[in-house]
């Protein structure tokens, strides 16, 4: 079976995106602060069993989900090349 890349890649955007939402909804009621590690935490829980993650170097799909997460909070992700 062959995986593409490019949706998996949009999927876990999408993924991120609405932990990022999430995390942010439940800092305004609750009054606490989160960190990227929560908004981490929250896409790892909601994946399905056996979603792909990183094969190649060293990097986990934490770690991809972490940047993902960092530059939509910094805006970057939406930032036109």
């Amino acid at each position: 079976m062959s995986i593409d890349h490019e949706l998996l890649a949009l999927d876990l955007i999408a993924r991120t995106e609405q932990a990022v939402e999430v995390v942010a909804h439940l800092a305004v009621d609750s009054q606490v602060t989160f960190g990227i590690d929560d908004i981490v935490d929250a896409v790892e829980r909601a994946l399905p069993a056996g979603y792909p993650a990183p094969t190649a170097g060293g990097t986990t799909r934490r770690d991809v989900i972490t940047q993902m997460a960092q530059k939509i909070l910094s805006g970057e992700m939406y930032e036109q090349a």
